[in-house]
C-alpha cells in the first residue's frame, strides 16, 4: 500500500525536486528518485535499518516498502534490536525516545503511519511548494512523520542539512525561497541566541519537548515568525498542534488536536488518544496501553474547550511525605528566575522515611545564581514542601539525541555523581 502511493506521488510530481542533500550537494526529481529506488538490488532480508541522515536512508524506507519488508529506522550510533515475525499486516517498526525509561518497540500496519501523515499535512498546511529544511533525526517518529512521510506520500520536497548549526542552517536556507522548519526547542532556542532563524522559513514547527513560552514570544518579536508547538507520541503520532498565528500565553498549551484525532482524560487525567494514526500494538510485548486505536498516555492535562494543557507526567509525580507534586509545576516557576537558562526536577529516595522521596532540581544558569538564591526564589512562589531540598548546579543540561531532557537519564546521572548537596 505504502509502495503503490509513493509511484502515485513519484507520478504526479514528475519532474519536480524531491530530495537534495547538501552536505553532498546531490539532488534527485521525484521521477529520478523512483528509478533510482527501482534500480536497487532486491531486498531478501525480513527487515531494513535506514540510518543516518542522508539520501540512503530514503532509499532504504522504499526499498522495504517496494521488497514487503519491516522498516525499522535506527539512530546514526543505534544498533539493530532482534526483531521477531510482526503480527500481519505489521510493516514498520518505530523505537520509543526512552524520555522516562528503557525504550520499546512499536508495530504499525501501513494504514496507520499513512493517516498520520495525512492529519498532519492537513493540520499543519504542509505544502509542496514550501519544501521541508530536514535538521532533525529520520529515525525518531517526529522526523519520519514530518520529513519521510510527507516526501514519500504527498510530495513535499525535503531539504537534508548537514548540521543543525546555525551557519548550516543559514547555508540550507539559501535553496529555497519558502521552507518549512521542523526543529526541537533547544534548536530554536540555538538559532535565535545566535540570530541564525533564516528569513525564507515560512512554517515554524517545535516539538520533542514542550515550547518555552519566552522563547516563543521573543522569536515572534524579533523576526515575526511563529514558532508553533506541537505534541505528540511515538506511538500515535501527531495529538495536538498550536495553529494559532499569535504566541501562546502559557508554557503548558500544547495546542488543539490534530485532524482526525480525539483527545480524552481518563480518571487519572492523563491523556487519552483515539485515531487511525494509533500504532497496533508494543511488540514483542504487548501493553494495556496501546491496541484497538487507541493509546493510553501518562501525560497528566487539563482540556479548556478545543485546547489541550498539559501538566506534567503520571510517574514522575513526587511524593513528599505522602504529598504529590508535578515536577513541571516547580521547573515552570524556577524558569521564570532570569538567571535560570534550563532546569529539570525530579525526586530521588530520602534518607528520612517518613518523607519518602526528597526534591533534586538540576539548573544550568545563564548568570551566577546559588542554590540559596534559588531556593529563597521559590519559598517566595510555593508552598515549602515544594522547594526542592537537594540543589545540582551545571553548566549546562544537555539533551539526548531527539532533542529532550531525559528525567529518567538525569535522574540516573545525579545518583551515580555523588555530587549533589543537600541545603
Amino acid at each position: 500500500m505504502l509502495y503503490e502511493r509513493w509511484r502515485q506521488t513519484a507520478r504526479e510530481r514528475g519532474r519536480e525536486l524531491a530530495l537534495r542533500e547538501l552536505a553532498s550537494g546531490r539532488q534527485w526529481t521525484f521521477v529520478e528518485l523512483a528509478r533510482r529506488v527501482e534500480r536497487l538490488p532486491r531486498c531478501d532480508a525480513p527487515v531494513v535499518f535506514p540510518q543516518g541522515h542522508a539520501a540512503e536512508f530514503i532509499f532504504a524506507v522504499l526499498r522495504g516498502w517496494r521488497d514487503k519488508a519491516v522498516v525499522c529506522p535506527l539512530e546514526p550510533d543505534q544498533p539493530p534490536p532482534p526483531v521477531r515475525l510482526l503480527p500481519a499486516p505489521c510493516c514498520h517498526l518505530k523505537t520509543t525516545s526512552a524520555t522516562t525509561g528503557q525504550p520499546r518497540q512499536i508495530a504499525f500496519r501501513a494504514q496507520q503511519l499513512a493517516a498520520d501523515a495525512e492529519n498532519i499535512v492537513a493540520t499543519m498546511g504542509l505544502r509542496p511548494d514550501w519544501p521541508n529544511l530536514g535538521v532533525i533525526s529520520l529515525a525518531h517518529s517526529y522526523g519520519f512523520s514530518n520529513l519521510v512521510l510527507p516526501l514519500l506520500l504527498h510530495g513535499i520536497p525535503l531539504i537534508l542539512s548537514p548540521s543543525p548549526l546555525p551557519e548550516a542552517v543559514r547555508g540550507a536556507a539559501a535553496f529555497g525561497p519558502v521552507l518549512t522548519l521542523p526543529a526541537v526547542p533547544a534548536l530554536w532556542s540555538a538559532w535565535h541566541e545566535a540570530a541564525a532563524i533564516p528569513k525564507p522559513i515560512r512554517l515554524a514547527i517545535s516539538a520533542g519537548a514542550p515550547l518555552p513560552v519566552a522563547l516563543e514570544q521573543a522569536v515572534l518579536e524579533r523576526t515575526g515568525l511563529k514558532i508553533h508547538n506541537f505534541y505528540g507520541s511515538s506511538e500515535c503520532g501527531g495529538i495536538a498542534y498550536d495553529a494559532s498565528s499569535e504566541a501562546r500565553s502559557e508554557d503548558d498549551c500544547a495546542g488543539t488536536p490534530v485532524r482526525d484525532v480525539q483527545v480524552t482524560l481518563n480518571k487519572s487525567g492523563c491523556v487519552r488518544v483515539t485515531s487511525q494514526a494509533v500504532g497496533e500494538t508494543y511488540w514483542p510485548d504487548p501493553g494495556e496501553a496501546l491496541g484497538s486505536g487507541r493509546f493510553q498516555t501518562s501525560d497528566l492535562a487539563e482540556l479548556k474547550g478545543e485546547w489541550v494543557y498539559l501538566r506534567g507526567r503520571l510517574g514522575d509525580q513526587i511524593n513528599v511525605a505522602g504529598r504529590k507534586v508535578s515536577p513541571a509545576s516547580i521547573e515552570r516557576v524556577l524558569a521564570q528566575h532570569s538567571a535560570v537558562k534550563d532546569c529539570l526536577v525530579f525526586g530521588v529516595p530520602s534518607d528520612d522515611a517518613d518523607r519518602t522521596e526528597v526534591v533534586v532540581a538540576c539548573v544550568a544558569a545563564s548568570a551566577p545564581a546559588g542554590a540559596d538564591e534559588l531556593r529563597q526564589f521559590l519559598l517566595a512562589r510555593l508552598p515549602a514542601w515544594q522547594v526542592p531540598r537537594k540543589w545540582w548546579l551545571l553548566d549546562s543540561l544537555s539533551a539526548n539525541q531527539r532533542g529532550k531532557l531525559s528525567r529518567a537519564e538525569w535522574r540516573k546521572r545525579f545518583m551515580e555523581s555523588g555530587t549533589g548537596r543537600t541545603h
